[in-house]
C-alpha cells in the first residue's frame, strides 16, 4: 500500500476520492478491488459503523493497490484506532483542537474539516495548510473556495458534501482545489447489492477527472 508523506501529496495523487459507509467488512476487500480495476487507488471509509476499522484492516491486508484512510474522524482516539486498524490518511468533517494536536503527533497524515475562514485560521495557528472543505455546496461550493483562494492563497483543499457527477470537473478546474470526494461512487445501496460492475463503472468515469486534473 502506498503511504504518503502527507496530505498534499495524497490529494495531488487522488482528484477524485470516494467516500464509503460499509455496513458488513466482508464486503470491503471486493469493493476496493471493483475501484482500483475502475482506476481509483484511494479510499475513504468512515467511521460511522461498528464494520469500519475491520474493513479498513480487510482493505489493508487484501488490496495493497489502494491507499485506504479513516473518515469521520472525530477524537484522537478515533485517528489512533483508524491508525492500529491499517488506515494511511485520517480525515474529520470538521475539527477541534483535540484532533489538530493529535494530527500534529503524526499519528496520520490528517485533513482537517473546514467551512469558514475563521475555522482555516485556527487549523492554520497549528501549521496546517490543506483543508477538507464540508459540506462544499451548503458551505458556499465554487464560490467560496474562489474567495477563500484571495486571503488564502497557498492553502489546498479537498471539497466534499453535495458533490455530484455533473458538478465534479468544476470544482477540480478551482486552482486551489487538489480533489473531491464523493458518495456517488460506491454507494450503499450499490456495496449492499454487491454490484461490483456497476462501481467498477462509476469509478471508471470519476477516473476522467484524474486523468483532466493531472494533464494541466
Amino acid at each position: 500500500m502506498t503511504k504518503f508523506r502527507n496530505m498534499e501529496a495524497l490529494l495531488g495523487a487522488t482528484p477524485v476520492m470516494p467516500i464509503v459507509t460499509i455496513a458488513a467488512a466482508d464486503l470491503a476487500a471486493d469493493l476496493a478491488r471493483a475501484l482500483v480495476r475502475g482506476g481509483i487507488h484511494a479510499i475513504e471509509v468512515t467511521m460511522r459503523t461498528p464494520a469500519a476499522l475491520a474493513a479498513m484492516e480487510a482493505i489493508a491486508r487484501a488490496v495493497p493497490e489502494i491507499t485506504v484512510g479513516a473518515g469521520t474522524v472525530l477524537t484522537a482516539d478515533d485517528m489512533r484506532r483508524a491508525a492500529a486498524a491499517g488506515a494511511t490518511f485520517a480525515i474529520s468533517p470538521g475539527t477541534t483542537p483535540e484532533l489538530l494536536a493529535a494530527g500534529c503527533e503524526e499519528i496520520l497524515p490528517y485533513l482537517p474539516g473546514v467551512a469558514t475562514a475563521g475555522e482555516i485560521q485556527g487549523a492554520m495557528d497549528f501549521g496546517y495548510g490543506c483543508f477538507k472543505f464540508f459540506p462544499a455546496a451548503g458551505a458556499g461550493g465554487i464560490a467560496a473556495l474562489r474567495a477563500f483562494a484571495a486571503p488564502f492563497p497557498r492553502l489546498r483543499f479537498c471539497a466534499t458534501g453535495g458533490i455530484t457527477p455533473e458538478t465534479a470537473q468544476s470544482y477540480l478546474d478551482l486552482p486551489n482545489v487538489l480533489s473531491i470526494g464523493g458518495s456517488w461512487i460506491a454507494p450503499a445501496e450499490l456495496i449492499a447489492k454487491k454490484d461490483w460492475s456497476a462501481i467498477e463503472a462509476r469509478a471508471h468515469d470519476a477516473a476522467k477527472c484524474f486523468k483532466r486534473k493531472s494533464s494541466r
